[in-house]
């Protein structure tokens, strides 16, 4: 059996709200289980907790701040063994919720950040080169997000990205935006270490109409992550390629608003059920179209 990875999502931020956190949270569960595990096969579990002190053991916590301390939307670090995440906040739930699932899903497949893959280079007369492990990086951009239940994700790529050839009926990413191996769309970016020159070298496409090769020289790893170093120095336009959110991800599907309307409908319906079942009239049920919509996670009450 394999071993279940275990997250926390944690929010630090008042400009995300309870519910908000909790609705993130199930579609990376969902994401997590439903659309990696049988690509990558691994198994997790991605939980809400109100603080950081509340996490237990062995969860890897997924920290939502409003100043993270890099121009970056998210970055991975690892210290002492436990790699966690910082998530950059934002008013637009589909905008954090897409750099979450972004960081969710590159902890999952490369825990502490410098796992590579050996293949053929994008660029000419540099043959084998080792390709840093970044699953969410060459389709980073809002426009080829997806909607778990009505939350904007990130798309990913698969095991096959980094086959020598183009295969018919090939899947090289989640949404089939990504249609070849090592191919990089607008508003993301391919990592490399040239083992012949010491090098590390970058295709990025985060202007112009095409992309571009970028010779980042010698690197040494940042924070013990060499995906934390790569990310400090990309960090600015993978802000600029989340930044629209879903305003530019056209086949997303549902919004969570839209989402709501109906949860909302099914949740009247269910009480309904619970006041007939207990005999009593609607009105008398306390419940009843309760909302909660405050801001920033719960603080534990001091007792004395």
């Amino acid at each position: 059996m394999a071993m279940i990875q275990q997250l926390a999502l944690i929010s630090e931020s008042e400009k995300i709200t309870t519910s908000q956190l909790m609705a993130v949270s199930a579609a990376l569960q969902k994401q997590a289980s439903r659309d990696l595990k049988p690509i990558w096969e691994i198994e997790a579990t991605v939980d809400a907790f109100e603080t950081l002190e509340d996490v237990p053991l062995g969860y890897w916590p997924m920290i939502i701040q409003d100043d993270i301390g890099y121009d970056a939307a998210g970055i991975h670090l690892d210290k002492d063994g436990q790699p966690f995440a910082l998530i950059s906040s934002d008013d637009d739930i589909d905008i954090w919720s897409l750099t979450a699932s972004h960081e969710c899903l590159e902890m999952l497949v490369d825990p502490f950040g410098n796992r590579t893959i050996a293949g053929d280079s994008p660029k000419n007369n540099q043959g084998r080169v080792m390709f840093l492990v970044e699953v969410c990086d060459p389709s980073e951009a809002a426009e080829y997000g997806y909607s778990v239940n009505g939350i904007l994700v990130s798309d990913f790529y698969t095991p096959e990205y980094f086959d020598p050839i183009t295969a018919t009926g090939v899947r090289y990413s989640f949404t089939d935006a990504i249609r070849e191996p090592r191919d990089v769309l607008p508003g993301g970016y391919l990592s490399w270490l040239n083992p012949a020159s010491g090098e590390w070298w970058q295709e990025t496409w985060f202007s112009g109409n095409k992309s571009k090769f970028v010779n980042l020289g010698p690197l040494t790893s940042m924070e013990g992550s060499m995906r934390t170093r790569i990310d400090s120095l990309t960090g600015k336009q993978t802000r600029e390629s989340i930044s629209p959110g879903r305003k530019v991800a056209t086949a997303a599907g549902l919004t969570s608003a839209q989402n709501h309307v109906v949860t909302t409908s099914r949740a009247a319906a269910i009480r309904l059920q619970i006041d007939s079942l207990l005999g009593r009239s609607s009105g008398q049920s306390s419940t009843a179209g309760a909302t909660t919509s405050t801001r920033g996670p719960r603080r534990p009450q001091r007792r004395s």
